[in-house]
């Protein structure tokens, strides 16, 4: 497995992604944007990549904020994505960018994209579904299902799976019926996953170590979202 370090930019913003494929392969092959949590781009999105190119992906791990910096303090990555998700344009840009990088990999067959995010990262695909981005499927794990711009009539193209926490306090039930009902509006094919006794970012192994309750991993939970994904790729990617 091949991995590197790639500069896109969003206007003034350099931006530093994580790439990860198999190299030992070749041809062209889908492409998957990972975005991660509100704390930037560290070791659980580029594991993530590193698993999808094991799969036979080529992954890109998108840098939310900018100079591939990852955050440690909580109350920062709450402020900085909150920041971020101030204006949906400039939301949907951010992760654009990043999709417009994949699909110019030499590696990558750019009518076979998929978008997968994780909390905050989740978000990210969701608003780019929205937005009509050319993209074959996307998964939110454990992501925000909130909108400022809700998809249009017949602007979702993307299939969509969002898989969540029955007791996510960050994503209550409310949310949940509101981003199903903006879906049924909306003409998109799409699915939701709740899994009980669950909270919030239950795929990463460190959630815990942030010292709030309502992170914590789940490693059933965690499973079974990736057996989940893989289906789901297999159905989207299908020749």
């Amino acid at each position: 497995m091949k991995t590197e370090t790639v500069e896109y930019r969003d206007g003034d913003v350099t931006l530093r992604g994580y790439v990860a494929f198999d190299d030992q392969k070749t041809g062209k092959r889908p492409g998957v944007l990972v975005m991660p949590e509100a704390f930037g781009l560290g070791p659980h999105a580029k594991q993530s990549a590193e698993r999808l190119a094991a799969l036979g992906y080529v992954a890109l791990a998108g840098d939310p904020y900018g100079g591939g910096i990852v955050l440690a303090d909580l109350q920062e990555a709450v402020t900085r994505a909150t920041a971020l998700f101030a204006d949906p344009a400039k939301t949907r840009q951010r992760a654009r960018v990043a999709l417009d990088k994949l699909a110019s990999l030499p590696q990558v067959d750019p009518n076979r994209l998929a978008a997968i995010g994780y909390c905050m990262g989740g978000t990210f695909s969701l608003e780019l579904a929205r937005d009509g981005a050319p993209l074959k499927g996307v998964v939110s794990f454990h992501g925000g299902l909130g909108t400022q711009r809700p998809g249009a009539a017949g602007q979702v193209k993307a299939k969509i799976l969002v898989c969540t926490g029955a007791d996510d306090p960050f994503v209550p039930v409310a949310q949940v019926n509101a981003f199903e009902d903006e879906m049924k509006k909306s003409g998109a094919d799409w699915q939701v996953i709740s899994y009980g006794g669950t909270v919030h970012s239950f795929t990463n192994p460190e959630a815990g170590k942030i010292g709030n309750p309502a992170l914590a991993y789940n490693k059933l939970s965690d499973e079974r979202s990736w057996k989940a994904l893989r289906s789901f790729f297999e159905e989207i990617f299908a020749a």
